[in-house]
């Protein structure tokens, strides 16, 4: 490790941030973020490579030459689509930076560049730590699964907006499919009919009933809502996605088949149409022991910096399930307010972003300092 100590050019980081926010990235449309970040990475020096996702998305993937990475820094450059294509683009007022992505997560992903591109000026070229600026966390989380398939380490730092706080558990996802289905009729026979639509207001009430009884600490959301478009007439199909978070340490295989039996039983009671439930996302949550040589670096960092190390859980879903499922420990750690992530008025403020940058460098060259993983 290099005696020089690394320092964040905080004008480049800035202007990194504003390129970022304003190269639209939504999930399945990286790749012109990508290139960017790619030819940025290259101009510093740093040995980037491209690990394929699909025929038209990459990762990115940063690593030492002749040492196996022990702590790998993960973030998402993918975004949600934009609420409004004119205006998602990079503003700032003061320290307050707005803009589609800001803190979900490219304040999150500046911070780790500009901390990696620090780390290759100074000279500390052969830490044992990575860099993995993957795709799609925001769709099927598939730029995760590569990098996991296709790369073996121990611990990671996810850079979800978390206002620096050290996320040490996660909470568990589930996503939910509800399909009710029944015979299309003429409009002026509503009354007369079970339809699809009635029938799916019926299941979600029953589903939100049982989750706050049975649940009371999990969080739902009914995302989507649509129906066949049939006209004047009854619908014969109705489609309802419902997103579920819940605790760390809840069972998730006895929920799913508490849902499947709340599902059947409203359908066998015969005043509803058929219905379906299935799971297309079962990302089970985790909690972190509080010891070993991540958390316990950190923890030094952290009470060096602000006096204080007070973990708490990460609320949402996030690549970090996808690496604990892969048998990685991975702490969330990054600058921004989940509050503000998929907001029409998404904000982080800059300093939290730079901050974040000098705990990513003073994370990594502690691994420099330690056999330990």
């Amino acid at each position: 490790m290099s005696d020089r100590k690394p320092v964040i050019n905080r004008s480049r980081l800035a202007q990194l941030l504003r390129k970022m926010i304003n190269i639209y990235s939504p999930s399945g449309k990286e790749g012109d973020l990508i290139d960017y970040l790619e030819g940025f990475l290259k101009r510093h020096g740093l040995p980037v490579m491209r690990q394929k996702v699909d025929e038209e998305r990459d990762n990115l993937i940063v690593e030492p030459d002749e040492t196996e990475p022990e702590l790998v820094f993960v973030g998402h450059v993918d975004t949600v689509e934009a609420f409004d294509l004119e205006q998602y683009s990079y503003e700032r007022d003061g320290d307050e930076v707005q803009g589609l992505g800001s803190a979900d997560m490219k304040g999150g992903c500046a911070a780790m560049i500009e901390a990696f591109v620090s780390l290759w000026e100074a000279g500390d070229r052969d830490l044992p730590v990575a860099l993995a600026l993957v795709v799609g966390e925001e769709d099927s989380g598939d730029g995760a699964r590569r990098l996991v398939r296709e790369f073996q380490f121990s611990n990671a730092i996810v850079g979800e907006p978390t206002s620096l706080q050290p996320c040490l558990s996660h909470y568990g996802y589930l996503e939910v499919q509800l399909i009710t289905e029944s015979k299309q009729v003429h409009a002026s026979l509503a009354r007369e009919a079970h339809g699809a639509v009635d029938g799916m207001l019926h299941l979600l009430l029953a589903l939100t009933r049982h989750l706050k009884k049975e649940y009371p600490e999990a969080v739902y959301n009914i995302r989507n809502l649509s129906s066949s478009d049939v006209g004047f007439a009854v619908p014969g199909r109705c489609e309802a996605w419902v997103d579920i978070h819940v605790p760390p340490r809840s069972a998730l295989g006895e929920m799913t088949q508490a849902l499947e039996e709340l599902v059947d039983a409203e359908e066998q009671r015969g005043a509803m149409p058929s219905s379906y439930i299935s799971f297309h996302n079962i990302d089970s949550g985790y909690e972190l022991p509080v010891r070993g040589a991540l958390v316990d670096n950190l923890r030094e960092i952290l009470m060096t910096r602000n006096g204080s190390f007070e973990p708490t859980a990460f609320r949402s879903h996030s690549d970090a399930n996808l690496l604990w499922n892969a048998g990685i420990r991975p702490l969330v750690l990054g600058p921004g307010q989940l509050e503000k992530a998929h907001t029409s008025d998404e904000s982080i403020s800059f300093s939290e972003v730079a901050s974040a940058a000098e705990i990513y460098i003073a994370l990594a060259r502690s691994f420099g300092d330690t056999d330990e993983s």
